[in-house]
């Protein structure tokens, strides 16, 4: 359910060429933040021109600003790799 969330608010926030969410609260198991029912550990690469002209840390706050709820309340660690429509098809090469 949470990942849906996720999904949906980076879509419309971003309008991404390419999004991959990952949820592996399976691998941090016992670790800090970590719940029986999941969805605490996400890994995410997402690919959009909203990027463009953004440094990576400022690709990163855009991310948390718009899932600053989640991050807030359920989810305890986000991975993230942000790259421009650019970048993500050099790296298909």
């Amino acid at each position: 359910m949470i990942k849906a969330i996720i999904e949906k608010k980076l879509k419309e926030a971003f309008h991404p060429v390419f999004l991959d969410l990952q949820d592996e609260s399976h691998k941090h198991k016992h670790h800090s933040g970590w719940k029986e029912e999941g969805e605490t550990h996400f890994k995410l690469i997402v690919a959009s021109d909203a990027f463009n002209g953004q440094s990576r840390v400022e690709r990163h706050k855009s991310i948390y600003k718009v899932l600053s709820s989640e991050l807030a309340l359920q989810v305890h660690a986000l991975s993230i790799k942000a790259l421009t429509e650019v970048e993500y098809t050099g790296s298909l090469d």
